[in-house]
């Protein structure tokens, strides 16, 4: 039974694999969208007389933090982030890190996501906009004036560690490790930064994927006949 538990050890990877990729072609399009793929890593069990089986596992997400196509949109509240940095947002469940800046006021005076959560600054306070923010400057790091009165600066922060982001929904993270603010980020008013899937690699990942998984299907059913006829002949 060994080359069944190694073959399925493969197909679980495989699938995990498949579902990723198949989310990054759904993806390709969504704002600030970073892509994923998964950690294939080898297990190996001690066996009795100096052998030993070797599986597959495949559990460890690996997110890809390459930036995506900056596109100009025109839009007042429309931000993206020129090399590495977050926009920090405030979520019921504490803050969170995300990519994707299609802002809006609030009715509150509040800079906010499409979701309604609200944009952080430098500071970690809300970043306030005025009733009239059509007037509104926007400084290439990010900081905010109106009619030469300085306003605040829209937050971008670093990961000290990228392995300790964890992905939450489409675009946010949360993050166990250190956040801090960049000291010179270069954060481009009236754009946005597109998902970084190639989607032609993806799909052709997909492929190579899916004729993997058929490939052990097959086995295992080869497998099943030899062990089912294997069975037959010893009860005879």
């Amino acid at each position: 039974m060994d080359s069944v538990y190694t073959t399925l050890s493969r197909q679980s990877g495989l699938m995990n694999e498949m579902r990723l990729v198949a989310n990054n072609i759904a993806n390709a399009n969504t704002t600030g969208y970073r892509a994923q793929g998964v950690v294939f890593s080898e297990y190996v069990r001690d066996r009795p007389g100096n052998t030993s089986l070797s599986m597959s596992r495949a559990e460890v997400r690996n997110t890809s933090l390459q930036q995506g196509l900056l596109t100009e949109t025109g839009g007042q509240f429309d931000f993206a982030i020129e090399g590495d940095g977050f926009f920090m947002v405030e979520t019921p469940a504490g803050n969170r890190l995300t990519r994707a800046g299609a802002f809006s006021p609030s009715g509150q005076g509040d800079l906010v996501t499409m979701d309604g959560y609200r944009v952080l600054d430098s500071n970690g306070a809300p970043v306030f906009i005025p009733p009239d923010g059509a007037s509104i400057d926007v400084g290439s790091d990010g900081t905010l004036s109106i009619e030469g009165q300085f306003l605040g600066q829209i937050g971008v922060y670093r990961v000290a560690d990228p392995k300790m982001l964890v992905r939450e929904g489409s675009t946010q993270f949360r993050t166990e490790g250190d956040v801090d603010p960049v000291e010179n980020p270069v954060v481009l008013h009236r754009f946005l930064e597109g998902s970084n899937v190639n989607a032609v690699e993806q799909v052709t990942r997909l492929v190579e994927v899916q004729r993997a998984y058929e490939l052990g299907q097959s086995f295992l059913e080869t497998e099943d006949d030899r062990l089912r006829g294997a069975v037959k002949t010893l009860m005879r």
